[in-house]
């Protein structure tokens, strides 16, 4: 089981994997303005699996199919469901409570960095992000 959670501790989550498979680190810039941060690394688990333990995470609806869901008290953005992908759900790697051992795979929505972020890591890149099931 992985675990994880915001910065203050109010919102604690569990996903009952034993690793993570697909791990990317989006550059849209609704992840940079939801968050400050020129990108945010999410792992795509099964709806199934993830499970809140403590606290309730405020959900935040960006676009019409899509909420974020993130702790009101210190503001840490925790995970992401797209209608998109309804069978899976998205969860700030950096929030995990053992996030060195997740790297990412892939950079999605390079179209749409930031001009001075310079990629040079030899990971896969997507214009877009492209769902295998959608």
């Amino acid at each position: 089981m992985l675990e994880g959670g915001c910065h203050c501790g109010s919102c604690r989550y569990a996903i009952d994997l034993e690793a993570l498979a697909d791990v990317a680190v989006c550059h849209c810039s609704i992840c940079r303005r939801t968050t400050g941060g020129t990108h945010v690394t999410w792992a795509t688990v099964p709806v199934g699996a993830f499970r809140w333990t403590a606290g309730e995470a405020r959900r935040y609806s960006a676009l019409a199919g899509s909420d974020r869901y993130f702790c009101s008290d210190c503001g840490a953005q925790l995970a992401l469901w797209t209608a998109l992908s309804p069978d899976t759900i998205d969860v700030s790697v950096s929030t995990l409570d053992d996030a060195d051992h997740y790297p990412p795979d892939r950079h999605i929505w390079v179209g749409s960095r930031l001009a001075w972020v310079t990629l040079d890591d030899g990971l896969a890149q997507e214009d877009e992000e492209i769902y295998p099931d959608a």
